[in-house]
């Protein structure tokens, strides 16, 4: 029987991604790598997807072990079952905080991505690797200044973050190993909110901080934003896309080998993206003209600007960020497997209006 291996489970693309696997594949059985700490919510979350999907039902194996352990911390009875037939492995595992300490941040999404790597190199040499499922992100282009395509990774690019770094670091290892051979498909989402139709998110972070604040004003909202906003683009997609391409590329031969950017191919500007937000929010935009390190300055140092905004410092960079991302291609590939884009305005109204009704949710990642 053939195997597929999550990690990062129960996360929003774990938890989307497996109950679907399972039904592209109904000979395999699934594995989901969790965490010791998270594994009463996993214990849950696979109940919910079994309730909703009964022939799925008793295909799944909870087994406990952490990313940043060679070998993953696997027991030799678990890693001798994955290896003993074809193996899918789908890594999703990763730290998705802007703010997130260095340390942190390399052992979980470097360190934890070279054992990856190891175990599906083994599968490879033994019964076998169906593919590498490889969740990065558009900002292993650091800030580089222009467009950057699909098969870039290495142009001198700067890091405005360690998450951005070590992203970057982490596909360069997957790269390697693709490039040796391994049969690899590495997906590169954008901004990730909630879905097109529902709204639905599992934390508000990124561009919801803006939102917040848009929210949080009456009549008129202002807005601080630095020079040239209304010529940055900030690229969003929602969380729908992003698993609905995944799940149809990972089936598709054609994906293996590629890297696919399932970014926005008509990307908002930062005041545009402000604007829509005032508007579904019924409010009036007044932007107001500041330097991105002065907003810095008075959130991290100033006593009550934090409290006021509420809004990380480390997400300001992205209201400058200079880089665009290229689509055609993945939108070619996609357009084989019948999955679209929505674009910002077909799914800005369910973004916000989850947002309003919801107001329980946080911005906490798992770590």
């Amino acid at each position: 029987m053939s195997a597929v291996l999550f990690t990062g489970f129960p996360g929003f693309l774990g938890s989307a991604l497996l109950p679907r696997t399972l039904r592209r594949e109904p000979d395999a059985r699934a594995v989901a790598l969790v965490q010791q700490r998270w594994l009463g919510r996993a214990r849950e979350a696979l109940a919910e997807i079994e309730r909703d999907d009964p022939a799925i039902a008793g295909r799944t194996d909870l087994v406990v072990g952490d990313i940043t352990t060679p070998g993953l911390g696997l027991d030799e009875a678990v890693r001798a079952r994955l290896l003993d037939g074809p193996l899918e492995i789908f890594h999703l595992a990763a730290v998705y905080d802007l703010s997130v300490a260095a340390e942190i941040a390399w052992r979980v999404n470097v360190d934890g991505t070279r054992n990856v790597v190891a175990l599906a190199r083994a599968a490879a040499d033994g019964a076998g690797l169906t593919r590498l499922q490889y969740v990065s992100t558009c900002y292993v282009s650091g800030r580089y200044d222009g467009i950057f395509f699909e098969e870039d990774l290495e142009l001198g690019q700067p890091f405005a973050n360690h998450y951005d770094h070590t992203k970057h670091e982490a596909e360069r290892l997957v790269a390697k190993a693709r490039d040796a051979g391994l049969p690899v498909t590495i997906y590169r989402p954008s901004v990730v909110v909630g879905d097109s139709v529902t709204g639905r998110t599992q934390k508000f972070d990124g561009p919801y901080y803006v939102l917040q604040l848009i929210l949080r004003q009456r009549g008129t909202a202002l807005m601080p934003l630095p020079a040239g906003a209304d010529r940055v683009a900030f690229n969003l997609v929602p969380s729908d896309f992003v698993v609905d391409a995944i799940a149809a590329l990972a089936g598709h031969d054609a994906a293996t080998g590629r890297t696919v950017a399932l970014a926005q191919p008509d990307p908002p500007t930062v005041t545009q993206m402000c604007a829509t937000f005032a508007e579904q929010a019924g409010r009036r935009l007044r932007t107001v003209p500041t330097p991105t390190g002065l907003a810095a300055f008075g959130i991290d140092h100033v006593p009550g600007v934090g409290r006021l905004f509420k809004v990380p410092s480390s997400t300001l960079e992205y209201l400058t960020h200079p880089t665009l991302y290229d689509t055609e291609a993945t939108t070619a590939l996609l357009g084989q497997v019948g999955v679209r884009c929505p674009s910002f305005a077909e799914h800005v109204g369910p973004m916000v209006e989850f947002f309003r009704e919801h107001p329980d949710v946080g911005s906490a990642a798992m770590v």
